[in-house]
């Protein structure tokens, strides 16, 4: 089954790359989405793909890349937009 999860990391997530993490590992899962800082130091993603990839990502995302300090991680299931890839957005 598909899903899809909106997310915005909280901590200290920008500078430490957890961008170019976020999209290395959304890539060997399989994932479709993207993923961008925003102004106010949280990063968003948005993963699709098989239910339990989408479960696998999110739980990585609540450590991070190694010099990531990940406070927080808010998701929002939302249904598929049928994204081809992942990607950086800036």
């Amino acid at each position: 089954m598909k899903e899809a999860a909106h997310v915005f990391v909280i901590g200290v997530v920008q500078g430490v790359f957890y961008r170019s993490w976020t999209e290395q590992t959304a890539r060997q899962l399989g994932l479709n989405g993207w993923v961008r800082n925003l102004p106010d130091g949280r990063v968003e993603a948005v993963f699709e793909g098989d239910e339990s990839r989408v479960e696998k990502m999110l739980k990585l995302c609540r450590k991070g890349p190694p010099h990531a300090k990940v406070e927080k991680v808010e998701v929002r299931k939302e249904p598929c937009s049928g994204f081809e890839g992942f990607q950086v957005r800036y």
